[in-house]
């Protein structure tokens, strides 16, 4: 009776920090990548004419900027918690299964985005191949990763997430894995698409204050393996030593950071 309780405890604690990480994400984190969504969609000139589901999508922010500008939007969100946050505002988001999202004689979506999900995917040329068979002919998958390491000041915070998780994972967090120059454009080929573009865009990671800092980043989802493996509270100061560093005089936290997008076309 005692172990069933302490389980149960257990689960309802996960549950309640799992829904807390989603409103950090949602209310602190979401909106840093606000100018790469916002640069995708004016490349593409996204407006009443495209239908735009998201992969991936969190909470929903970059699926709520494309619905302003008149599109019809539509998500996949694996995590309950964030799909949650992303139907509260009134958003189409369904679990990340493909048929539930894709008509029984084909894709009918002129946009699909791979946003966030694309450098955290155990397989990112199957996320590719689901992107453009949900993609209609003529349309557009839009991928996005981190920019150089170089010129990412968020580099050493996510390196936390490699060191603190468990060593013998096969596959550690490598965040800039597809930050090379061609490794973007080879999941294009590999699914078919026909490259269509891209660009550089800059995306600083800002706080008012450290605390903030800390919840921002660790809303991400990267530093759940780290956590599980080293605790919370040694994940959380290794963070913070790391943002040290871009700490400013008024007491703001900020990270100059650039984000990387390619476009590519369907043609068949």
């Amino acid at each position: 009776m005692v172990s069933a309780q302490l389980t149960q405890r257990g689960e309802r604690g996960e549950r309640t920090r799992a829904r807390q990480r989603a409103r950090d994400w949602a209310e602190i984190q979401e909106r840093m990548l606000v100018p790469l969504y916002e640069a995708v969609y004016d490349r593409l000139e996204v407006g009443p004419a495209t239908s735009v589901l998201g992969l991936g999508c969190r909470s929903g922010l970059a699926l709520l900027l494309a619905a302003a500008r008149g599109a019809e939007v539509a998500g996949l969100e694996p995590e309950a918690e964030l799909r949650e946050l992303a139907q509260d505002r009134s958003l189409r988001v369904l679990s990340d299964v493909y048929r539930e999202i894709a008509p029984p004689r084909g894709a009918a979506h002129t946009l699909v985005t791979a946003f966030e999900h694309l450098s955290c995917t155990a397989d990112p040329p199957a996320l590719v191949r689901d992107a453009a068979r949900l993609t209609t002919r003529g349309g557009h998958v839009a991928l996005a990763t981190w920019g150089p390491e170089e010129r990412c000041e968020s580099a050493a915070v996510l390196d936390v997430a490699r060191r603190l998780a468990d060593p013998r994972r096969s596959a550690p967090y490598a965040p800039f894995a597809l930050s090379a120059p061609g490794a973007l454009e080879s999941l294009i080929d590999s699914a078919g698409l026909r490259p269509a573009g891209g660009g550089r865009v800059c995306c600083p990671y800002a706080y008012p204050d450290l605390d903030t800092a800390l919840r921002g980043v660790m809303s991400t989802g990267v530093f759940d393996p780290a956590v599980e493996f080293s605790g919370e509270r040694q994940v959380a100061k290794e963070i913070t030593e790391t943002l040290y560093p871009w700490v400013r005089t008024d007491g703001s936290v900020r990270m100059e950071n650039v984000f990387r997008y390619v476009l590519a076309e369907r043609v068949r």
